[in-house]
């Protein structure tokens, strides 16, 4: 190169960071860089890529500006630094091997949808991966669940197994083409097949296993399949039969059941479908969405006694292909496991797990590194709102507002998850589960090892639940050499609203659920905290009531309305006419007056959700349950049948420094109504209303004492939509700013953010 020629020329080198590896990002670079005329290099690196383009001023200029606005669909830019470079003797651009020079920091895409162009080349009969299930390019396809390391190269995963072909490597070499550097690049002649396997896992001799398991469907039969984060046990959901044999073999008594819908218009043949829900089916991720169901579409026992259905799209290319395949244009899609297990991975786990279970195993030779279940989200109040984060979201980080040396969290007992902070991002892990088997327990680990793995970091602080009897808690406590930090329930709670909404200094926070251990040993569940990152003041709380069993009282409901009756009208309580006392054994109504008067067994609780189930037994919706927190929603099913505009009232009874939210004139009002025989629905919206109403009061007062004006609502009765719009509705007519969850659910799915930012911040006040 000549001086003058040299004159002329600039040269950017440029840091990216972000989800920039393994979603089309070096191609979209390198066709961007041969637009613009501009030579240099691109390389993936431990925290992103680094690019290096060197031509003319005002190309360099433009390029600098297209580069943000034109990415590719699945990658997210987080960071994008220039820095000016000496211009060096080059005639083209090239991208370069991987980098190993520092600790991993890249993101890693979440797994994603089949997309529009791989869909079209599967239905296409001229195309030689025509019908080919595992079809992918770097717009869709497995990323999360089949990666061991990072940089995230096809050696670092799964496909490491299968050698290239001819005809994939070429367009894996080539940079114009759409699978360039697609990692999990394969066809017929080289990549992963399916299988059937027999009720025993013995594999069955067809020529089209595919076309084999939809005739099963079509037959009645379940099938388990394999997908991206796990097996599904699928079967016809148009079919009484198919769904109540899988109910029985999968001891999934009522609990509501997935649907898998071939279309988007068969959506809307059976739900009520708005815009935002509709964009939320079509998302690259692919969640299940809860929606209004039409009445008279689906079998009721798919979601008995709910007016919601979960339902989602095909997002795997072998989804697509069995509905093609089959009749069946509505399948159950939902996690192969007995009920509160993980979901199975492996193909011989699952032939060992789900014996009795499938009478089929629709398998394939691509291994699933990573456990992921489906994602579960809502639209309510203009916003998407998440009840399960999973397949799809993780491990997208949730951004901070300040850097943090690494801290681990590790949530709670139920729904529980796993959050790491490395630097500004907080990663959660994919949903768990409730920790209360071995499965769960060896899942846990999986996750924990995993993500510490991935984002290279071994933190060396702890941040718990307070419960001593919580799994995650005394494995935080049994671990040597590390920090431990010991956070409040419902103060996590809160903690992640806040965090998830960039919130700082104190606010005033609404957490209900059904279970939190209190710093006074009780049960909490019904508070209103004054609250920052550190520390935490209890405003507010429902009063006491004993809990008689303890957790046998969380399955049978009819011991909490039978404890709250007690303490309203101990002296009275056989004058009560009531069919809810009439329906209990006269025996087991002793035993269980006994022990709340002895104390035996009866912690003390102020669980909002303890109190929904009360209200559930005495209107005669549920005195028993079969799954969690199954009386709170059908007591919320059967209000969006009246237009009431009736209010319960509360108690308010100043205590000390703090306020306790009474329930006698709740029960007063409740009982005569039950006596007047008046609707269900009218008596669930009433308490609905009466709930939502006594909580804007105390914050109206909590308002007058603090002059905090931010109010953050969070906890797992929030997943009430109705409870949740009220509330809402209420404190935004009083002129609150009021926050509430969208990145990561409102119940324990959430709490191991919050647990970690506020060791965050107690650790910078110690340091």
């Amino acid at each position: 190169m000549d001086e003058s020629s040299r004159a002329v020329l600039a040269r950017k080198s440029i840091d990216v960071t972000g989800i920039v590896q393994g979603v089309g990002f070096r191609p979209f670079v390198y066709r961007l860089a041969q637009q613009c005329n501009l030579t240099g290099f691109i390389a993936n690196t431990p925290a992103g890529v680094t690019i290096e383009v060197q031509g003319e001023p005002e190309l360099l200029d433009r390029f600098l500006e297209r580069l943000p606005t034109e990415l590719p669909p699945l990658a997210k830019v987080t960071s994008l630094v220039p820095r000016d470079a000496e211009p060096q003797p080059e005639t083209a651009f090239r991208i370069l091997a991987s980098r190993l020079d520092a600790p991993p920091k890249a993101l890693i895409s979440p797994d994603v949808a089949v997309c529009a162009d791989c869909f079209r080349e599967m239905m296409n009969p001229r195309d030689r991966r025509f019908r080919y299930p595992f079809i992918n390019c770097t717009n869709c396809g497995p990323r999360f669940t089949i990666i061991r390391d990072i940089p995230y190269d096809r050696a670092r995963t799964s496909m490491a197994a299968f050698q290239m072909c001819a005809a994939c490597q070429a367009e894996y070499d080539d940079p114009a083409n759409r699978r360039f550097h697609a990692q999990p690049n394969a066809c017929w002649d080289c990549g992963p097949h399916l299988k059937l396997l027999s009720a025993d896992g013995a594999p069955r001799d067809v020529a089209e296993p595919l076309r084999e398991a939809a005739r099963l469907l079509e037959q009645d039969r379940i099938i388990a399949v394999k997908g991206l984060g796990g097996f599904h046990l699928a079967c016809n959901a148009r079919s009484e039969t198919a769904v109540n044999l899988l109910r029985g073999r999968k001891r999934r008594v009522e609990k509501p059941f997935a649907v898998m819908l071939r279309r988007i218009e068969d959506v809307d043949r059976f739900c009520e479908l708005d815009d935002p829900a509709r964009k939320l089916l079509l998302s690259v991720e692919r969640p299940i969405v809860l929606l209004p169901r039409k009445p008279d579409s689906l079998p009721e026992s798919i979601a008995p006694r709910n007016r919601f259905l979960g339902v989602f799209l095909p997002y795997t290319p072998l989804h697509h292909l069995l509905f093609a395949n089959s009749k069946c244009y509505a399948l159950i899609m939902t996690s192969a496991n007995l009920s509160e297990e993980p979901i199975a991975i492996d193909n011989d786990e699952a032939v060992r797990r789900l014996h009795g279970i499938a009478d089929a195993y629709l398998v394939h030779n691509r291994d699933i590194l990573r456990r992921c279940d489906d994602s579960v989200v809502r639209f309510a109040a203009g916003r998407t709102q998440m009840l399960r984060r999973s397949r799809g979201f993780v491990p997208v980080p949730v951004p901070l507002e300040r850097e943090s040396d690494p801290i681990l969290a590790v949530g709670g007992e139920l729904k529980n998850t796993i959050c790491i902070i490395r630097g500004g991002e907080a990663f959660l892990s994919q949903h768990v589960g409730d920790l209360e088997n071995l499965e769960s327990y060896n899942f846990f680990g999986e996750a924990l090892q995993h993500l510490q793995r991935i984002l290279e970091v071994s933190p060396k602080v702890i941040a718990y639940d307070l419960h001593p009897d919580y799994f995650s808690t005394k494995w935080a406590l049994a671990q040597e050499g590390m920090q431990r930090i010991g956070v409040q329930h419902h103060h996590a709670h809160i903690a992640s609203c806040m965090a998830e909404n960039h919130l700082d200094g104190k606010v005033l926070g609404i957490a209900l659920d059904g279970t939190g251990y209190g710093t006074d040993g009780a049960v909490w569940g019904g508070e209103v905290l004054v609250a920052d990152y550190r520390d935490f003041e209890r405003a507010a709380h429902f009063e006491y009531i004993p809990l008689p069993g303890g957790a046998a009282a969380i399955h049978e409901p009819w011991r909490v309305a039978l404890s709250y009756l007690v303490k309203h009208y101990v002296k009275d309580l056989n004058s009560l006419d009531l069919p809810f006392l009439r329906r209990i054994d006269e025996r087991r109504r002793e035993v269980i007056q006994q022990m709340i008067d002895r104390q035996i067994h009866s912690p003390r609780t102020s669980s909002c959700g303890r109190l929904f189930d009360a209200v559930a037994a005495l209107t005669g919706i549920r005195s028993t349950v079969n799954y969690e927190a199954q009386a709170a929603i059908e007591l919320e099913m059967a209000a969006h049948d009246s237009t009431d505009q009736g209010c319960y009232p509360f108690d308010l009874i100043p205590e000390d420094t703090h306020w306790q939210i009474g329930t006698l004139s709740l029960f007063q009002w409740l009982l005569r109504d039950l006596r007047r025989q008046e609707s269900v629905a009218d008596i669930s919206r009433r308490f609905h209303a009466g709930l939502a109403a006594i909580f804007v009061e105390l914050a109206e007062k909590m308002r007058e004492q603090t002059k905090l004006n931010r109010v953050c609502l969070s906890g797992g009765c929030f997943h009430n939509v109705l409870l949740f719009q009220l509330m809402l509705d209420g404190l935004r007519a009083k002129s609150f700013e009021v926050y509430f969850h969208s990145e990561v659910p409102a119940g324990d799915g959430g709490i191991s953010l919050g647990q970690a930012l506020i060791a965050a911040h107690r650790l910078q006040v110690a340091g």
